[in-house]
């Protein structure tokens, strides 16, 4: 994620986060008052046989603890959803029905699971192709289903019961079909993300927990899954998603169907299916890897002239990175940049969402995050600085890079701004729940990046970064694991070194740059 990217130092690439002022880590929100209805109690099998479950109806994560869910592995969601943009632009409320066939397998033996699902109205459930009843229905031996919206508590779930059991490590196919007015749902922090309607479409960034606004999903970024998306929109409106196009749009009776196809594992913060009038163009990056941008058409001026000119770097970009962190992780690339706002950029996966413009560094930034962040993700949601400081270190790569300004520059410069405003009071590797994307995660972060590679030399640092993409692929990890991996790599031990940048909360010894 990149914010406030209209204000920038002039002789430091920083995502424009010059002026901040630290918050005070908030408690995670808890969920006392609130219940989420708990499946059947847990039974033998008999003759000994293993002891059936309930799948949690949390991931333990400190922050949003109900975000996420136990149980089970997602392997594939198949979203085909069908919406209606506002028909009136002063009302911003649109109509979306969906169809979410979920393929998983259960890491535990189960007999009942969860889905995160906000603000939308399940009106159907079939698991493996048999109906699930609404409500208990164990006499008749079948399956039930129930949902909880408790936005006091933020408790939204979606409780399957599975009949028959599901032994660990057996898949099923669950089906959910549902739908709902969509509006303009806020995080902890109010800031707009999720489903976001705008009145020529919806613009859909989830970061951190906002999957279940569009979807049924295990809103954990632990549990990566593929996507097909089967996005059905009034004719004229395109519908962009991750990945690749699978076929072309098809048109009838006044309505298009825009299919895409991700094949990468994807943590479902990065998904996306936006909306809206947007231009399609193609671009190709090294070894004719297919970038595919969406502009909208309310993107002119001096905003589509940057825009263009920085998507135009995008192969640049892409050939600079793979020479310093490996080869490209994804499929594809590309952005979408819309003619509304929600405040800030995000990294949705192959496919970055923009609001209004698409600057050179907040384009770069973006691209670094498909490596840190999307390729190997946080663990825990305390682990943000993993994503934000790599990209915002990476923005100081391309800026030495391009001859803008030298890394040892931007360093320095950015713990003149750490000292003035108070920056090394926030603990980054624990900032709290509603300071994930303050100003210190991406500069402290960034600044912690860049000691590390003065601490541990030049060879130490680049091999480490890609031992840690490598063996994280396609997976996610915590700041231990980074602290573990880069240990391994230098043959120091960094404990003291992790704890002064990171967690401290006075300013470090600084390196010799």
């Amino acid at each position: 994620m990149s914010v406030l990217t209209a204000k920038r130092l002039t002789t430091v690439a920083l995502a424009g986060l010059a002026v901040f002022a630290v918050a005070v880590p908030a408690a995670p929100a808890t969920a006392a008052a609130g219940t989420v209805p708990a499946g059947p109690a847990a039974v033998s099998s008999g003759n000994g046989g293993p002891r059936f479950q309930n799948g949690a109806p949390g991931s333990d994560d400190a922050y949003f603890p109900y975000a996420g869910n136990g149980g089970y592995d997602v392997q594939n969601y198949d979203l085909a959803l069908r919406y209606e943009p506002p028909a009136d632009p002063g009302v911003l409320t649109g109509r979306l029905s969906g169809v979410a066939t979920i393929t998983l397998r259960a890491t535990q033996d189960l007999q009942s699971l969860n889905f995160d699902l906000r603000g939308l109205d399940v009106t159907g459930v079939r698991v493996d192709g048999k109906a699930a009843a609404h409500g208990p229905s164990h006499n008749k031996g079948n399956a039930e289903w129930s949902q909880t919206q408790d936005d006091a508590n933020r408790i939204w779930e979606l409780t399957v019961g599975l009949r028959p059991k599901l032994k660990e490590g057996r898949t099923t196919t669950i089906v959910v079909t549902y739908g709902g007015a969509t509006g303009r749902p806020l995080d902890t922090t109010e800031a707009l993300y999720g489903w976001v309607t705008t009145a020529d479409g919806a613009m859909v960034v989830n970061e951190p927990e906002g999957a279940s606004t569009w979807y049924p999903v295990n809103d954990d970024p632990q549990d990566k899954a593929t996507y097909t998306f089967r996005i059905t929109v009034p004719e004229g409106k395109t519908a962009v998603a991750n990945g690749l196009p699978a076929g072309k749009p098809a048109t009838r009776a006044g309505w298009t169907t825009w299919t895409w196809q991700a094949s990468d594992p994807m943590a479902s913060y990065l998904s996306t299916a936006s909306i809206g009038d947007y231009a399609l163009s193609r671009d190709r990056g090294p070894r004719g890897l297919p970038i595919l941008n969406a502009v909208d058409d309310g993107v002119t001026g001096d905003e589509l002239t940057e825009t263009t000119a920085a998507l135009a770097l995008q192969p640049q970009m892409i050939t600079f990175l793979e020479s310093q962190f490996g080869r490209y992780p994804f499929e594809s690339f590309g952005a979408i940049v819309d003619d509304d706002t929600i405040e800030y950029a995000l990294e949705t996966q192959t496919r970055p969402v923009y609001s209004e413009v698409a600057d050179e560094y907040t384009v770069v930034h973006e691209l670094g995050h498909q490596w840190f962040g999307n390729s190997v993700s946080p663990a825990d949601w305390q682990d943000i600085w993993l994503n934000e400081g790599w990209a915002t270190y990476i923005e100081w790569l391309w800026a030495e890079h391009q001859g803008t300004a030298t890394i040892n520059d931007q360093f320095t410069d950015t713990v003149a701004v750490l000292d003035e405003n108070d920056g090394w009071a926030l603990n980054i590797a624990d900032p709290g729940r509603d300071s994930l994307f303050e100003a210190p995660v991406y500069l402290r972060g960034a600044a912690a990046i860049h000691a590390l590679r003065a601490q541990i030399g030049d060879d130490a640092f680049f091999a480490g970064a890609r031992l840690w993409l490598t063996r994280y692929n396609d997976s996610a990890a915590t700041t231990e694991d980074f602290e573990a991996v880069m240990e391994e790599a230098s043959g120091q031990q960094l404990g003291r070194f992790f704890d002064d940048w990171l967690r401290d909360g006075d300013r470090p010894e600084m390196p010799a740059v």
